[in-house]
């Protein structure tokens, strides 16, 4: 089982809102996940990111591989170099 950091997308209809979730690869989108870590919301200026550092570290640590947007926004929250 691979297990992915990725985005889960709870916003309505041009109003986007993100949860940043750890899930199987094969998982849908929105569907089953194992947790959620933070979330980012784009539409502020600038953008709200709120990752739990400890949450990611742990995840990363045993194997969770980020989707590159996420990668992006762990960078972005210094949880990454």
């Amino acid at each position: 089982m691979a297990v992915k950091i990725r985005l889960k997308r709870i916003g309505t209809k041009k109003v986007p809102f993100y949860r940043v979730i750890v899930a199987d690869e094969k998982a849908p989108r929105n569907g089953k996940f194992i947790e959620e870590i933070g979330y980012y919301n784009p539409l502020t200026d600038p953008a709200d990111i709120k990752i739990d550092a400890d949450k990611a570290q742990k995840w990363l640590a045993n194997g969770a591989q980020p989707t590159d947007t996420v990668r992006v926004l762990l960078k972005k929250s210094d949880i990454i170099k």
